[in-house]
């Protein structure tokens, strides 16, 4: 087992994979045939057009080496757009589950969603929310929310949006089986306005909501709820409305596919968006498409080869080199994904506290953040995003300290007893898998790697969150890295999701895949969704923050940041931190 220098050796390694240098240890230095895979991207003549495209180029050696190894070298050259190309294209990683806002607990297709629809209330590219759809709102009392409604505002079929429009569309999430396609059911939006009970129509402009009790984090969580159209919905079903989504948003849908594009073209009639998130009218661009490609390295270079205008998710390590490419630009935005490995406190070995806090003490979350993220990633404080705006600004993330890690296991009765580098107890060795899903792969494998050089012997296996959600929820597995969003800024619609005690059929512990229940950080979680005195709800989360930090049922890891990239011509463009992208603004300049 490495102590003194192997950190140095996972720090070698990580290094490696950020720079996309593949290692494999081999035998005594012997005279080998190897083969250089250069992947080249190169701007060339076809079909008598100028384009960027990647080429791969095998370079056969004889030569004298240690290890064997494979080097990617990537030469950038200036993106080529495709020409005469007035559309605005957006790559996405993932695709977008539906196009019916009340129907789906998705980024992705909230993403596109909030091109054609509107909601009461919007937010800016960081937490702050403004007035849409709302022209005004005024809390009546404690738990009665009025709001007076824009006028003028039409959908895209050239109907004017009325109350009925709004209280329809809150009926739709918040009672049960209201959506009835393609069987009854009622919406996964309903956890995000829980408290909701009622809406009332006042007269044509103005409507009343009614919430059980004192809210809140109302207008954060009500910027993801987006207005339909009742007649139109009524009249083609939701199966129809979901082949041809209506909205009064800047776009309106044209034709597509979710796993392939969805094309939009501008609303002309459009009512302007947010008056205070200028600049207000329709739509720069006449149309917008937003297309699934979902592996890194075809994203860049669709980017590259001017095919589209902006990416997400840009891998981590290509963030630098893009940043140097001449036609591209780069930003980023603080996230709203928070990353840990949630460890099951229902089994051994990780019913033992002090075997989950030595965890927090093994991994060097400094050394990930620089090898794998660039260092455009902080460290996470605890169980909330660091963000939040109630995080507890007492807590720091735990330092890396192995010494005191393996301190804490022996406490436990984890010694390495006969030598083999692996640490075990009453003849059962330290041994775990790390479940993940692929997009995770670098983070969970440098984890696992710091783990094993303690002398634990972590694995890492790979699944569809779809299969291993439900086996998360019956606590059958051991440890899970992942993370879970926290695009509110608030800790309703977090909190009570991944650390209170799960119940089925509540949002509570819906994401608790860690298994833990701790009754006071229960009550202290009920209790703050109902605390209308900010200063008491810092102290009621404060509480349960510092309980989840020592009882430490995740190792808390990092937030990296949101990382997009835009051809040169696109203007008026930011990364938003809740990670959608608002087309409204964005324009095309001059090739």
């Amino acid at each position: 087992m490495l102590k003194q220098n192997g950190h140095y050796v996972i720090l070698a390694a990580l290094l490696l994979l950020a720079l996309g240098v593949l290692v494999a240890c081999g035998p005594a230095p012997t005279p080998q045939t190897i083969t250089v895979v250069e992947t080249v991207i190169v701007t060339k003549e076809v079909e008598g057009e100028a384009k960027t495209v990647v080429e791969t180029v095998e370079v056969v050696e004889t030569v004298e080496v240690v290890e064997t190894v494979e080097v990617v070298k990537e030469v950038v050259v200036t993106a080529t757009p495709e020409p005469g190309r007035a559309t605005l294209i957006v790559g996405m990683a993932q695709p977008p589950v539906s196009l019916d806002p009340a129907d789906h607990r998705s980024r992705e297709s909230e993403t596109v969603i909030r091109n054609m629809f509107d909601g009461l209330v919007t937010r800016d590219t960081t937490s702050g929310v403004h007035m849409e759809l709302a022209e005004a709102m005024d809390w009546v009392n404690d738990t009665t929310l009025e709001v007076k409604l824009r006028q003028g505002v039409k959908f895209h079929d050239g109907s004017d949006m009325t109350a009925d429009d709004v209280v329809y569309t809150f009926n739709r999430i918040i009672q049960e089986n209201a959506i009835d396609y393609p069987e009854p059911h009622t919406s996964p939006r309903k956890g995000l306005i829980a408290p909701l009970e009622s809406v009332e129509k006042v007269d044509d402009t103005t409507v009343q909501l009614n919430f059980s009790g004192v809210w809140p984090p109302a207008m954060q969580l009500l910027v993801h709820q987006q207005i339909v159209p009742q007649a139109y919905l009524e009249e083609v079903g939701t199966e129809g409305f979901i082949n041809k989504p209506i909205g009064t948003g800047p776009f309106k849908f044209v034709e597509g596919q979710l796993d392939d594009q969805i094309v939009l073209e501008r609303f002309d009639d459009y009512w302007g968006g947010a008056p205070d998130l200028e600049p207000v009218g329709p739509a720069c661009v006449e149309r917008a498409i937003f297309r699934i490609i979902p592996e890194a390295s075809t994203r860049v270079a669709a980017l590259l080869a001017g095919e589209v205008d902006i990416i997400q998710a840009v891998p981590a390590e290509l963030i630098e080199t893009l940043s140097q490419t001449p036609g591209i630009q780069v930003k980023t935005a603080a996230g709203t994904q928070p990353k840990w490995l949630e460890l099951n406190v229902t089994k051994p070995p990780f019913d033992d506290v002090k075997v989950r806090q030595a965890l927090n003490y093994a991994v060097d979350k400094d050394l990930i953040i620089e090898a794998i993220y660039g260092g455009r990633a902080v460290a996470l404080p605890g169980p909330l995003s660091p963000y939040n705006n109630f995080v507890n600004k007492s807590l720091s993330p735990y330092p890396y300290d192995p010494d005191r890690a393996l301190s804490l296991l022996e406490e436990a009765g984890w010694t390495d007893s006969d030598g083999d580098g692996i640490l075990d107890k009453d003849g059962q060795t330290f041994a775990f898998t790390i479940d993940t899903l692929e997009e995770w792969r670098p983070l969970a494998e440098a984890v696992a790697g710091m783990l094993r050089e303690l002398g634990l012997d972590a694995g890492v296996r790979f699944w569809e969150y779809s299969v291993v959600r439900d086996q998360l929820l019956a606590c059958e597995r051991q440890a899970y890295l992942d993370d879970w969003g926290d695009s509110a800024f608030d800790p309703v619609g977090h909190f009570e999701a991944k650390w209170a005690s799960f119940v089925e059929g509540q949002p509570y512990g819906r994401g608790n895949f860690s298994c833990y229940s701790n009754e006071r950080v229960d009550e202290l979680t009920k209790a703050g969704e109902t605390e209308a005195d900010a200063a008491k709800r810092q102290e009621i989360y404060d509480e349960a923050q510092q309980l989840v930090y020592d009882d430490a049922p995740a190792v808390f890891l990092i937030l990296p940041d949101e990382a997009e990239a835009a051809s040169a011509r696109v203007q008026n463009w930011e990364p938003a931190a809740d990670s959608r992208i608002n087309l409204h603004d964005v324009c095309l300049g001059a090739k």
